[in-house]
């Protein structure tokens, strides 16, 4: 019989993976995989930021997020400054900013080590609850955007002359990562979002073809890697959230075997034939 933390934080890990694997295939598809992890640092900030304005963390997330998400769309279009170097600026010195802030809550007692790394086992019914809304007003937009914003992934010009306003689309996108990043948050940690958003996506990437299957089987392997991830943390008595990371990792070495090949030509053989 399983404890009813532990089947709260299958169900909660379960909801973040079904969503963050199609949405990690744009970032895949887009090569944003930097980027990722300049919005996970400063989830890191709007933390320290909610606990010093007494605020609610996970809207602090979302609006620090996509701020540092405008504020790298601004630098890059601004020109002076090359995309690598501005994505590596504002990435550590959000996540830098983050660990100041934190250290003048004195009076606030932070479990550092589960901000960075998660804290699954530690999910609410109310944590739940918030976790499949999210979930689902996400799932939405991206099902709404997902021709425009698919179009524009594949040539940009090709979008705006179509009429698809690929700007907007663009906007939307990163209010949909910070949104995601913000629920993730309490799985795995600000330091490990980005591999849940990725791993499964890249993994998924190997094993089909067109896009709507890589979305929906990086949405089921990203499903498997909570399962296994958690499984095996109670099992080995490890950390949860970089367990289930490394599920994910075992899951995309196992692509690259005879196996993954097998299922990607049955895959490609389905839509050819």
């Amino acid at each position: 019989m399983l404890d009813d933390f532990f089947v709260r934080a299958m169900v909660a890990g379960i909801g973040v993976a079904l969503i963050a694997g199609p949405l990690g295939c744009f970032i895949v598809w887009r090569r944003l995989a930097y980027f990722g992890d300049t919005l996970s640092h400063a989830a890191l900030f709007g933390i320290a930021l909610a606990f010093l304005l007494e605020v609610n963390v996970t809207l602090a997330v979302m609006v620090t997020s996509l701020l540092v998400a405008l504020a790298m769309l601004g630098l890059r279009r601004e020109g002076s400054v090359s995309s690598d170097a501005v994505l590596g600026l504002l990435s550590h010195g959000a996540l830098a900013l983050g660990l100041v802030c934190l250290s003048f809550l004195t009076t606030v007692r932070v479990d550092l080590l589960g901000l960075l790394f998660g804290d699954i086992l530690a999910v609410s019914r109310q944590d739940i609850l918030v976790i499949y809304l999210l979930a689902a007003a996400i799932g939405v937009v991206l099902w709404l955007i997902w021709r425009p914003l698919f179009a524009a992934t594949v040539s940009r010009d090709l979008a705006e002359a179509e009429g698809l306003r690929p700007a907007r689309t663009d906007l939307v996108l990163m209010v949909l990562l910070a949104a995601i990043i913000a629920v993730a948050m309490k799985i795995v940690g600000v330091l490990l979002i980005t591999a849940l958003l990725i791993i499964p996506a890249t993994t998924a990437r190997r094993l089909t073809g067109g896009p709507e299957p890589m979305a929906f089987v990086a949405a089921l392997v990203g499903l498997l890697a909570v399962v296994g991830g958690l499984f095996g943390s109670l099992t080995a008595d490890t950390p949860a959230g970089p367990s289930i990371v490394v599920a994910a990792l075992v899951l995309f070495v196992v692509s690259l075997s005879p196996l993954g090949g097998l299922m990607r030509r049955r895959a490609h053989t389905k839509e050819t034939g």
